[in-house]
């Protein structure tokens, strides 16, 4: 082989994951990401007429919009005044389905190995492996892995009365709510759920009890003086402390000992606790893959968004070049520019011209629309 990105350790057989076998996936591309910018990648391949396969540790597409915030809004999405994370995954997979990308879900890349003719052999968690002449890291900054909270005996009740992510609003309805942290996420949902709020809709809680160890928040002046206002008029409560300790019942959780600054301890019931402490991102195998990295974040060029080695592309918050933003729609403009970017790798002989979907009788065809008649 002509030289070897990454070997990772696996217990899967040496045989098996380090050469190509008779079931291994041929194609132009792989992408390493299915959030928002990973489909949309997928969007500006297929109007190049490349198909791609599209990697995810998660189990659905959507990345952080889907994991973090499905129910928040989103408002910078250009031409879209407002949408929620799981809106714009539906309407990305929708965009995207005339181009037959093939997704891979529930597992992650573990190999990349350069081959003698250029490409790339690629192998994930599941021993899926392909050929690809291409790969497109679009995998945000990494998986994130919640802060947890650190008090003796807690970790039992995560999933039924701990949490660290709202994934269904609704079984916070009518519950005692105890929501632990002082940055966006914490100050949303505490409002969200809150019995005064008449945005709370059906997930309204009993009580709402927001605790953060100091009277200071990271989070939007407008939601920190909109909790305020609630706790005014004794629709929410607001505690500065922090959580020493747990008192169980038959097998539940029924309060939470807080420790305030003031050094006394008291005992707060409960329900469900929420803690936002915030996220850990990991890079993972990414940081293995022998790319020139920059604080954890792959480094590419302005020009095609191509990392240091040729063939591997990264977009969206995965990558870092001067002047970098970590917005979604600066994702989308870096998508179009590695699609055309992948180009000499993927076919070489071919003269890609740019096309306008406006007008383009090519790319009406492969959209499968018609092509409109101009007066």
């Amino acid at each position: 082989m002509e030289s070897q990105v990454n070997v990772e350790t696996t217990t899967a057989p040496a045989d098996e994951l380090l050469a190509p076998g008779p079931e291994t996936i041929e194609t132009d591309a792989v992408i390493v990401g299915a959030g928002p910018v990973g489909l949309f990648q997928v969007f500006e391949l297929g109007l190049l007429e490349v198909k791609a396969h599209i990697i995810d540790s998660l189990a659905y597409p959507g990345g952080q919009c889907i994991e973090l915030y499905p129910d928040k809004p989103i408002y910078d999405i250009p031409a879209v005044p407002i949408c929620t994370g799981k809106e714009l995954t539906d309407n990305l997979m929708k965009q995207i389905e005339p181009f037959g990308a093939t997704f891979h879900l529930g597992q992650e890349v573990t190999t990349v190995l350069k081959q003698d003719d250029g490409r790339f052999f690629v192998a994930t968690s599941k021993g899926t492996s392909f050929l690809t002449k291409t790969i497109f890291i679009a995998g945000g900054v990494g998986s994130f892995q919640p802060r947890t909270l650190k008090v003796e005996g807690i970790d039992k009740y995560e999933g039924t009365q701990l949490h660290y992510r709202v994934r269904n609003p609704e079984q916070f309805a009518g519950k005692n709510l105890v929501i632990v942290g002082g940055g966006d996420s914490a100050l949303d949902w505490a409002l969200n759920f809150c019995a005064g709020n008449d945005d709370g809709g059906a997930h309204k809680a009993e009580s709402v009890i927001l605790l953060h160890r100091r009277d200071g928040f990271r989070a939007a002046p407008a939601s920190v003086a909109k909790m305020r206002e609630l706790c005014e008029a004794y629709e929410m409560q607001f505690e500065v402390g922090q959580v020493t300790d747990i008192v169980e019942a038959d097998g539940k959780l029924t309060n939470i000992k807080v420790t305030g600054g003031d050094g006394v301890t008291r005992v707060v019931p409960c329900d469900q606790v929420l803690v936002f402490f915030g996220l850990s991102p990991k890079l993972g195998p990414i940081a293995e893959w022998g790319l020139a990295l920059e604080r954890k974040q792959i480094v590419v060029d302005t020009e095609k968004f191509q990392t240091s080695v040729p063939g591997i592309f990264a977009v969206g918050d995965v990558n870092t070049y001067p002047g970098k933003k970590k917005l979604i729609l600066s994702g989308f403009h870096e998508c179009a520019l590695a699609a055309f970017g992948a180009m000499p790798y993927i076919n070489p002989d071919k003269r890609v011209h740019l096309q306008y979907t406006t007008t383009s009788p090519k790319l009406h065809k492969v959209l499968g629309v018609e092509s409109p008649v101009f007066d």
